[in-house]
């Protein structure tokens, strides 16, 4: 029995190990693929988006099987760090990104700790506070999203269906967002076809 026992303390801690190492590697490569679009982009280099995303893709399929499943280039934190919230200056904006992944790696050592303080606070505040810090970032993709007068209704419909946190048949907001938006534009192309 008391082997067994000290089998499963050794298979815990080996597993939370590579737990721990598969979220610490994540955590390095997406600082590192940020941090080189963040610079290429100061720097007026074009960025080449096809195989940054494959390589990402890649990774997160090799360390998914260890836990570390989040790595992508789509963060909310790599918005800001671009946006003008960072620096006005395009060229100073490296340091918000540099000091984004600093902050990653302190976090993910203690991603126990921080998990533990978010679930004694009430949902409400984290999602309130979630929201805040995100005003800016949704108002620039707003703006974005609705410049196009010829798309602005399926912009529109995709972001209030996605936001409405519906889900149908097990699929959340995320996707009948984009299947909203989509029929919108179609129904919206096939009027102006025949007018």
């Amino acid at each position: 029995m008391r082997v067994l026992y000290s089998g499963r303390v050794s298979l815990a801690r080996d597993l939370s190990v590579s737990a721990v190492t598969a979220g610490f590697v994540t955590v390095l490569v997406g600082f590192a693929s940020s941090a080189v679009i963040v610079f290429q982009a100061a720097g007026g280099y074009a960025v080449p988006i096809s195989p940054l995303i494959g390589w990402t893709g890649l990774a997160n399929l090799a360390l998914a099987p260890f836990g570390a499943f989040a790595l992508n280039l789509a963060a909310i934190t790599a918005a800001i760090c671009m946006g003008r919230e960072a620096h006005e200056d395009p060229r100073r904006r490296y340091v918000a990104a540099m000091a984004a992944g600093g902050f990653y790696m302190v976090i993910g050592l203690f991603g126990a700790a921080v998990v533990g303080l978010f679930a004694a606070f009430p949902g409400e505040l984290v999602a309130a506070v979630a929201g805040l810090a995100l005003f800016a970032t949704i108002g620039n993709g707003l703006a974005a999203a609705l410049r196009d007068e010829n798309q602005r209704e399926p912009a529109l419909v995709t972001f209030l269906v996605t936001a409405s946190g519906v889900t149908l048949s097990g699929v959340g907001s995320a996707f009948w967002g984009l299947v909203a938006g989509v029929v919108t534009l179609l129904i919206l192309r096939a009027g102006s076809g025949r007018g």
